[in-house]
């Protein structure tokens, strides 16, 4: 076990924190809490204030003057100026006797302090005190104040109920925009297997829940190409050892073959170097095949990626050179042109030159070639001409199959190289044809696509 699963194991695993949705739901509920306790204060509040400033109006009355004065007042409207409506109640008691303004009402006898009491249906705040050997009660309607306590505990309920409201409305947003999009990526996310598609995952909602749906959308796009490109090296694995079963079981087997005849006869020395160069041949054949089976493989896993600037010019010019040391009595010859770039695969494209020298050479009999890249609007022309034998007008399409050889081949090949020529058209975006040559052999016409 590596240290490094040691100390994880060890450590402890970070705890789960508190999820979006719970913590909406916490904050909305404190929230309301909050909303309710302060609705409470203000509740409490306000009738105790409006309370106050009656009792107040009923302890200013008492300062007035002395007892005589109060209760010589025989007009109601007295005593009006001290409380707005002129509906205030005066009542003394001296011993047995009871004096009240106005007459027709009559404070009921309470502790000294503030009371509450109902005559007659009216409700009365009432203010007892002591003034010598006098008990005087002041009473004044509740009507109003009660009106004003009420007024303002409505408003206290609507504040408080639109607050509320207003919570519950927000917290309705937060878990429609905030956090249902998270809950519908993380059911897409589970629903994720080897088969879907960057499209399956679609969220609308918060900025930060659509860039996660992005990333994830970009991560099944990575993972399709990764799977995509695995499926294609598994394809060109199978066609690579089915091909190369097929194609090799015929040499191979001549090659057993010439190895036993060695072995069991007695050959002269012209026999057994005649069976010595077969076998060197068929390895020669055997080894080039496996070499052109190989390219055509790698070519199958190239990507977009691999593409990069080429200068034409400069690869057909390096290929004339490279050819006419191969081939010491080859004449190469480039012809003069503008400089012509392109995106491709350099590789690949000084492949097709050297296959379709190659071919000119050991196929054609070919001992001059002339090579020219030429751009022509929105396509670039690779011509390969040859003073060969050329290929019959019938078999300039099967050439570029896979091991099909043409008529006039003159030596033993893979059967490959065309095919690898066509192959790297494909990669291109373009196409590969074989024409009359003005030089009275083929020409390799190449036309490829050049980026606006």
């Amino acid at each position: 076990m590596r240290v490094d699963d040691r100390l994880r194991r060890l450590m402890p695993m970070p705890m789960p924190i508190l999820s979006l949705r719970t913590i909406v739901i916490v904050a909305a509920l404190s929230v309301v809490i909050l909303v309710l306790t302060l609705g409470t204060w203000v509740w409490i509040g306000v009738t105790n204030d409006q309370y106050s400033q009656l009792d107040r109006q009923l302890d200013s009355v008492t300062s007035l003057g002395e007892l005589s004065s109060l209760l010589s007042a025989s007009e109601p409207e007295d005593a009006a100026s001290t409380v707005p409506d002129g509906s205030l109640v005066r009542t003394a008691r001296i011993g047995s006797t009871t004096l009240s303004v106005p007459k027709d009402i009559v404070l009921p006898e309470l502790e000294v302090g503030y009371a509450n009491t109902t005559i007659n249906g009216v409700e009365y705040r009432v203010r007892t005190f002591a003034a010598g050997p006098a008990t005087i009660a002041l009473g004044a309607p509740l009507a109003d104040t009660q009106r004003r306590i009420d007024m303002l505990h409505l408003r206290v309920v609507l504040i408080c109920g639109g607050v509320i409201a207003g919570t519950v409305l927000v917290g309705w947003v937060m878990w429609f925009i905030m956090i249902n999009p998270f809950r519908l990526l993380a059911q897409q996310a589970r629903a994720i297997n080897a088969q879907s598609k960057p499209e399956e995952v679609q969220v609308r909602g918060v900025w930060e829940a659509v860039e996660i749906a992005e990333a994830v959308e970009g991560m099944l796009a990575r993972i399709g190409e990764e799977q995509l490109r695995t499926k294609a090296a598994l394809e060109s694995a199978r066609d690579f050892a089915a091909v190369a079963s097929h194609e090799l079981r015929t040499p191979l087997t001549a090659m057993r073959t010439n190895l036993e005849v060695l072995s069991t006869l007695d050959m002269t020395d012209e026999q057994r170097t005649e069976v010595i160069g077969d076998i060197v041949r068929t390895q020669t054949r055997i080894e080039a095949t496996l070499t052109a089976l190989e390219r055509l493989a790698q070519g199958e896993l190239t990507t977009a990626d691999d593409h990069v600037p080429v200068d034409l010019t400069e690869l057909l010019d390096r290929a004339a050179h490279d050819a006419m040391r191969s081939y010491p009595n080859l004449d190469v010859s480039l012809v003069p042109s503008a400089q012509v770039r392109i995106i491709g695969l350099p590789a690949g494209l000084r492949l097709v030159i050297d296959n379709a020298i190659a071919n000119a050479v050991k196929h054609g009999d070919a001992t001059e070639i002339r090579l020219s890249a030429i751009r022509s609007g929105d396509h670039v022309e690779i011509a390969v001409d040859d003073n060969g034998s050329g290929v019959p007008e019938g078999e300039r399409t099967l050439v570029f199959e896979r091991f099909s050889r043409g008529s006039t081949a003159t030596r033993s090949g893979s059967g490959l190289g065309l095919a690898l020529v066509a192959q790297q058209a494909e990669l291109h975006g373009g196409t590969a044809s074989l024409e009359t040559s003005p030089m009275g052999g083929a020409r390799l016409l190449l036309r490829l696509p050049v980026p606006q």
